[in-house]
């Protein structure tokens, strides 16, 4: 006889794991490797953050659970959007609507590059400072999210059906 597992904790519980660890991920790629993070990173971080704080709730209110999981899969499909955007913005398919693209516009003056310095600039988003297997963090981040909305989408289908 299987044992019965509690899929309304499991999902949320995974989602949860899941979503400290990429954020755990980021800080510590900032602050104990010092890499700079630019505007769209730092962007990416806010549906990791949501993620965590709804997988909470589902674990402290699994009523919510089915409710929660679909929101969870909005949530990583809106993360892998936000990470394809910045994956094109890298590649130079576009320019970034953040206005952090290093192909901007020159300062026309020493006083406007001047100001611009003293607003202390970001880094350019279509700056890859840091690569694995030669695949950037946000082409990493695309995949990631999207593995974790079909796990999501799986939780979900699981909930419903009690299996």
């Amino acid at each position: 006889m299987r044992p019965h597992i509690n899929h309304k904790r499991l999902y949320p519980l995974l989602m949860l794991g899941a979503s400290v660890a990429a954020l755990a991920g980021a800080y510590i790629a900032q602050y104990v490797f010092d890499l700079e993070p630019c505007i769209l990173c730092l962007y990416q971080r806010i549906p990791f953050a949501l993620a965590i704080a709804l997988a909470l709730v589902a674990l402290f209110r699994p009523d919510f659970a089915k409710a929660i999981m679909a929101m969870l899969i909005a949530v990583f499909i809106f993360e892998g959007g936000l990470a394809f955007y910045h994956v094109g913005v890298e590649q130079h398919w576009w320019a970034a609507a953040t206005g952090c693209s290093s192909t901007g516009e020159i300062s026309k003056s020493p006083a406007e590059m001047l100001k611009n310095i003293q607003k202390s600039i970001p880094k350019p988003c279509d700056e890859v400072d840091w690569t694995i297997l030669g695949i950037s963090m946000a082409t990493w981040n695309v995949l990631f999210s999207s593995f974790l909305a079909g796990l999501a989408f799986f939780g979900l289908r699981q909930i419903k059906t009690g299996k």
